[in-house]
């Protein structure tokens, strides 16, 4: 089990995105994010690689979140989307993102999109910035708020 720091403490990544483990099947669990049915989640384009590795198989199986090699990266559409912030904020082909550096990686929301994209990229990838571009397809689907990194 990784254990990722966020600055308030300890958070266990298990707990932090929901992501319980592997199953017996190889399959990446994930907890469902609380706007999944918000569209356009339920009819994401998720993309088929990411970093050079192919998608992994999610359990529950939703169409809301997905996962890509091992050590897993993860997104899940219908995170509730940031409120304004000081947190570091960066821009990917025209979509925004807030950065939270974890112990282990990074975590990225997108910022200006409700409901949000969040994606957890472990440091094995790092650098972490650099998986962002094949998420923008999906992230520009959300819908915009007006707000942006600034």
């Amino acid at each position: 089990m990784r254990r990722l720091a966020a600055g308030r403490g300890t958070i266990v990544l298990l707990g932090l995105l929901g992501v319980l483990g592997l199953t017996g099947c190889g399959a990446v669990e994930v907890a469902v994010p609380p706007l999944a049915t918000s569209a356009p989640c339920p009819s994401m384009g998720w993309p088929q690689q990411v970093a050079g590795h192919d998608r992994v198989d999610v359990t529950p199986d939703s169409p809301a979140s997905a996962a890509w090699g091992d050590p897993a990266i993860i997104a899940r559409c219908g995170v509730p989307a940031p409120p304004p912030t000081t947190l570091e904020c960066l821009g990917v082909d025209d979509v925004d993102w807030v950065v939270e550096q974890l112990s282990d990686g990074q975590r990225f929301t997108t910022y200006g999109r409700d409901p949000a994209l969040q994606v957890l990229v472990p440091n094995a990838y790092s650098p972490e910035p650099l998986v962002l571009g094949a998420f923008t397809p999906a992230a520009r689907t959300l819908p915009a708020t007006g707000r942006q990194c600034r």
